[in-house]
């Protein structure tokens, strides 16, 4: 795994007290570091699609707090968005999370006025999910925030290259047990 390059501009600038930083202060015993050696774990590609995915969603975080709000909302209010009446059970599963970690979030959407739960009529035990004019309001401007990412991925990504990534990814997230 390469060492990070500056946004700086490829300007560097030297610290009295950090040495030559590549344009970031370090802690001076951040700047003796020595690189890690990341060993086969450098060519594993579970490692870095965890690195690509934790990276990402750092930098979707930083643009969806600008609006208040978690990635996580982001993904939850688009699916009941696109699938009105959805149940919690299915949102869920779409969502790829275990149904008592989801609970807590749907609760809170439910308390912030963003979506509101109704009992199903076959089945009193399940809720259908739907977005009010505040989760539609929200659901809005996360867009904006998650277009914004998309066009940053696709200028590492590259348009002619989309695609196939999309298509390795989603086989890797329906084979891959």
């Amino acid at each position: 795994m390469a060492a990070r390059a500056s946004k700086g501009g490829g300007r560097k600038r030297r610290s009295k007290t950090h040495g030559k930083t590549g344009g970031k202060a370090k802690p001076r015993d951040e700047a003796a570091a020595k690189p890690v050696n990341f060993g086969p774990l450098a060519t594993w590609i579970g490692f870095n699609l965890r690195m690509a995915q934790e990276n990402t969603f750092q930098a979707f975080s930083r643009r969806s707090h600008e609006v208040g709000e978690s990635p996580g909302r982001f993904a939850t209010l688009t699916l009941i968005a696109r699938n009105p009446g959805i149940s919690q059970t299915e949102l869920s599963q779409a969502a790829g999370r275990d149904k008592s970690s989801l609970t807590p979030v749907v609760e809170n959407l439910v308390r912030r006025g963003m979506i509101e739960r109704t009992r199903m009529r076959d089945d009193r035990r399940a809720y259908s999910l739907n977005l009010t004019a505040a989760g539609k309001k929200t659901l809005a401007q996360l867009n904006r925030c998650a277009q914004q990412h998309e066009r940053v991925l696709d200028s590492v990504i590259g348009a002619r290259d989309r695609k196939r990534f999309l298509e390795i990814l989603k086989k890797i997230a329906a084979d891959v047990k």
